[in-house]
């Protein structure tokens, strides 16, 4: 793999449970054998980082959030044998693997807990957080899970005192106060650093410390404790990752980066209800505004932004007209709210709209940051709102029409959950193996567009900056790397814009789009004037040219990749005559230019 301290800039992460993406023992749960089988999918698709979320031994009250060994793997699921398989199937196809650490809180299941709540004398009793008088103790601490939880605190039965707990009831919070905690922990991450693994997603990070008069967030003692996690981890391994999962407010997010030596990645929360909400508004003010109140980052240091996930569509980062909003929105149907959000998949959020999903797409792929594509949205899979809490986000994998999805061989009552079967987003309708043999199918446009992503550097690392123009329901953006300048414009609205963009900067350039290799005409002094269908998007590069020779030449290479990937994931039959025709139309183009410009 390549020795990049920085790859996770580049990265395209995909996020999947390993129960949910391919049985291969045939007991009706995915498990570690399933997913090597699946690799060169993923590496078709082509993504390079793998998010897995948790797969450890646990009760599974929270879909292993709630974790009782942090050092053994849910028998389910494989063996370790198995797991470092993977690690090193996946290192061979150049894709990198983060996994899921819980660091804030255990099950109440885990022998941590169950040593500490049958002595007070244990030395296990200091894992955790124990009082006699709950009512007047951190009372400034919002409750998360507000649909289940009525309080931080609870009661224990065996030991006669209060434990705290900022998630389930089930999951007490580990002390960060105790320093044998924090090595524990330490010494968790280097077990499984040694495993191969890249890095970590750190969950629930801003709740790591309780401190009275506070809301018991974003603490001081928090970020303390990442800078010597990382240190430690510097010390021993080279370009390993830790992404903070911390849902807060862009200032607040900030602080997980340090000054470059806390984590190297963050999730940007704030950003995504945002692009829903501007999609719905046709306004591209929602977005441009929360960008105006990120901070900048430390150049080693990267968001990691999403449309969905494995959770709910939260709205705890909006006002309460904006929730209000989003919920009248996306939130119709009366099972879809959940605590502070929405638990849709991304295709029912937009009623399987097409234009729109690839909207989302062109947000995602474009703005500052490493996107992340959850499993199954690649298809437009659905969900199922009646399965509780949020598991309807977390059915089996589609692979194709016949039993079972093609993601078991076990009888249907076997698996882990119900497949999702009504007419819309069931898996005989949506589904890999359909959607590989339709050329125009959303699996395919994934493909082609991630491949475009890929090869331009400053959709990763570039800067950003919005781009005036006369219609706001155009959300217009500049990406900046070294020698590459690229211009992203979206359509928000459902119907046919003009747009007028203020370009006067790049003068003489002359904008390609990135699809197809087309050459546009050249900017010159006056607003730059573009048409857009509805939900349509443009990706260009502003060339820095002189002569329509070194146009044409650019441009035929462009379109010769294009029309290569686009042919082979279509498949083989015809390529060189499509090759060869899109190479005449841009010639001529090129040279009806070059005689325009004489003339």
């Amino acid at each position: 793999m390549e020795h990049d301290p920085l790859w996770y800039k580049d990265a395209i992460i995909y996020e999947l449970h390993v129960k949910a993406f391919f049985d291969g023992t045939g007991d009706g749960i995915g498990d570690f054998q399933g997913l090597i089988e699946k690799l060169d999918y993923l590496q078709d698709l082509g993504i390079n980082c793998i998010w897995l979320l948790p797969f450890y031994q646990s009760p599974l009250k929270d879909d292993g959030y709630d974790i009782s060994d942090y050092r053994t793997i849910l028998p389910d699921y494989g063996t370790m044998k198995d797991f470092k398989r993977f690690v090193r199937e996946a290192h061979k196809r150049d894709i990198r693997v983060l996994i899921e650490l819980v660091i804030n809180h255990t099950s109440d299941q885990h022998l941590w807990f169950q040593e500490a709540r049958q002595s007070k004398k244990s030395k296990k009793r200091k894992f955790y957080v124990w009082t006699d008088e709950p009512a007047n103790k951190n009372k400034a601490a919002r409750i998360i899970f507000m649909d289940s939880e009525s309080s931080n605190w609870a009661w224990d039965p065996v030991s006669k005192q209060y434990y705290w707990h900022r998630f389930f009831s089930h999951q007490p919070d580990l002390n960060y106060d105790n320093p044998i905690v924090r090595r524990t922990m330490l010494n968790v991450l280097t077990y499984w650093l040694n495993t191969g693994v890249d890095g970590f997603r750190l969950d629930a990070v801003p709740y790591l410390f309780e401190r009275e008069g506070t809301n018991c967030e974003n603490l001081p003692e928090t970020h303390e404790y990442l800078k010597d996690l990382r240190r430690s981890l510097d010390k021993k391994y080279n370009h390993k990752v830790l992404l903070a999962e911390a849902n807060q407010w862009p200032k607040d997010v900030c602080s997980y980066f340090g000054e470059g030596d806390e984590c190297h990645m963050a999730f940007h929360f704030p950003l995504m209800p945002r692009i829903f909400m501007g999609l719905r508004k046709e306004d591209s003010t929602p977005i441009i505004e929360i960008m105006g109140q990120t901070p900048e980052i430390p150049e080693n240091c990267q968001w990691a932004i999403f449309l969905r996930n494995h959770d709910e569509l939260t709205l705890e980062m909006v006002t309460e007209d904006e929730r209000d909003f989003m919920y009248s929105e996306y939130a119709q149907h009366p099972k879809a709210k959940l605590n502070l959000g929405i638990r849709h998949r991304l295709a029912p959020l937009i009623n399987k709209g097409r234009r729109q999903l690839e909207l989302l797409h062109s947000i995602l792929f474009t703005m500052p940051g490493s996107p992340i594509i959850y499993y199954g949205d690649e298809l437009g899979m659905g969900d199922n709102v009646y399965l509780g809490d949020r598991n309807g986000v977390r059915t089996p994998m589609q692979w194709t029409g016949d039993r079972n999805a093609g993601f078991s061989k076990a009888d249907t009552a076997q698996l882990y959950a119900p497949l999702v079967v009504d007419p819309v987003y069931g898996y005989q309708a949506i589904n890999v193996e359909a959607q590989k043999r339709t050329p125009t199918s959303l699996l395919n446009w994934m493909k082609k567009f991630i491949s475009i992503r890929k090869k331009y550097k400053a959709f990763g690392r570039g800067s950003l900056k919005f781009v005036k123009t006369s219609n706001p329901k155009i959300l217009c953006y500049l990406r900046e790397y070294e020698d590459e300048t690229l211009l992203i414009a979206n359509n928000l609205s459902r119907y046919v814009q003009p747009a007028e963009l203020d370009l006067r900067q790049f003068k003489n350039r002359l904008p390609m789009e990135l699809v197809g290799g087309v050459c546009f005409p050249k900017i010159g002094d006056l607003p730059y004037f573009l048409t857009f269908s509805p939900h349509a998007f443009y990706w260009f590069q502003l060339m820095k040219v002189e002569e329509p020779g070194e146009i044409a030449a650019e441009a035929v290479e462009k379109a010769a990749q294009a029309v290569h990937v686009s042919t082979k994931i279509s498949g083989t039959t015809g390529r060189r005559k499509k090759k060869r025709a899109t190479q005449r139309e841009i010639k001529t183009k090129a040279n009806l230019s070059s005689r325009h410009k004489s003339g």
